[in-house]
């Protein structure tokens, strides 16, 4: 039995990788094609292609019985979680903390300024050469409230900084407190959503958030506020985030949406007051360089010996 290492990328183009001579280790590049570059049974440590879907990400693993690491280079695993039973005891599931935090914060300002301050209008405006001068909001004096306060939301305040925000709240799983100050739970929603001006979604994908953005979080914003959704598509209700667009009381800036693609002809493309990227919230020029690093410390830590880095869940 060999100790291979599968990696979407290859392992020539990844500084810092131990060597396979010194520490027994066969890299393997696999990035989601119908075919395995070698038995699964003898990888031991197995980093998921990026953005190819939760079909691929789970296809090996049933038969990765040697496996110990499942590496992410997403910073949700929901993709891989629907294959976690079928691995043996003690494999640790890592996400890619550090790699899209600043890449999601850039997009996350990017769709708030753009939506506040009217860019797709200006662009149509463009498109029939109308100039569309008048007054427009803006991200100043305005409250904000981060729902998902993780290494992204965290980033995503950073940001909010020098914006001169009147408050930016934090709503986390469970309350604690944090270096900006107080991160509210979940159960703090209904009190803090009618006083925010801009509501962002930054939160993982889990059981307890899938849906959590439905008709009685909708009601309970306040009237013209924004929603921001860069988290997963189907922590938003998409059917009742369209009854309050085509209201036009709330507004949405989008970079994942349910379903995803979402398919020509869909209702939410043209939906009045909301803009949509296509999940581009870490596929940037920073994505590369972060991930190859990850890959490599986190490689290096496991022929050491030595305990790998953002571990999310290990199975039983």
């Amino acid at each position: 039995m060999t100790s291979d290492v599968w990696l979407p990328i290859p392992a020539g183009e990844i500084d810092g990788l131990p060597d396979p001579a010194g520490s027994g280790l066969n890299y393997r590049f696999w990035d989601g094609g119908p075919d395995f570059p070698a038995d699964p049974a003898d990888c031991v440590f197995y980093a998921v292609p990026y953005m190819k879907g939760m079909e691929v990400a789970v296809r090996p693993l049933s038969a990765m019985t040697s496996v110990r690491v499942v590496q992410t280079l997403s910073a949700g695993i929901d993709h891989v979680e629907p294959g976690v039973g079928s691995l043996p005891p003690g494999v640790r599931l890592c996400n890619a903390q550090g790699v899209h935090e600043a890449s999601t914060a850039e997009l996350t300002l990017a769709l708030i300024l753009a939506s506040l301050r009217g860019f797709p209008g200006f662009v149509h405006g463009q498109d029939k050469e109308e100039w569309r001068a008048g007054f427009y909001p803006a991200l100043a004096d305005k409250s904000v409230l981060i729902v998902g306060y993780g290494s992204i939301g965290a980033a995503i305040e950073d940001r909010l900084v020098p914006f001169e925000c009147a408050r930016v709240a934090r709503v986390a799983r469970s309350a604690r407190a944090s270096e900006r100050g107080e991160v509210h739970a979940l159960t703090d929603l209904p009190a803090l959503l009618p006083q925010a001006d801009v509501v962002i979604l930054s939160t993982p994908l889990t059981e307890s958030t899938k849906g959590l953005v439905n008709a009685g979080f909708l009601a309970e914003m306040k009237d013209g506020a924004l929603l921001v959704n860069v988290a997963r598509g189907p922590v938003v209700d998409t059917e009742a985030l369209l009854a309050e667009l085509g209201s036009g009381r709330l507004t949405a800036a989008l970079d994942v949406t349910d379903p995803e693609p979402l398919p020509p002809g869909h209702p939410l493309w043209h939906a009045p007051g909301v803009l949509i990227s296509p999940h581009v919230g870490g596929s940037t020029s920073a994505f590369m360089p972060r991930a190859k690093r990850l890959l490599a410390g986190q490689v290096t830590r496991f022929a050491a010996g030595d305990p790998v880095r953002n571990v999310v869940l290990t199975t039983e």
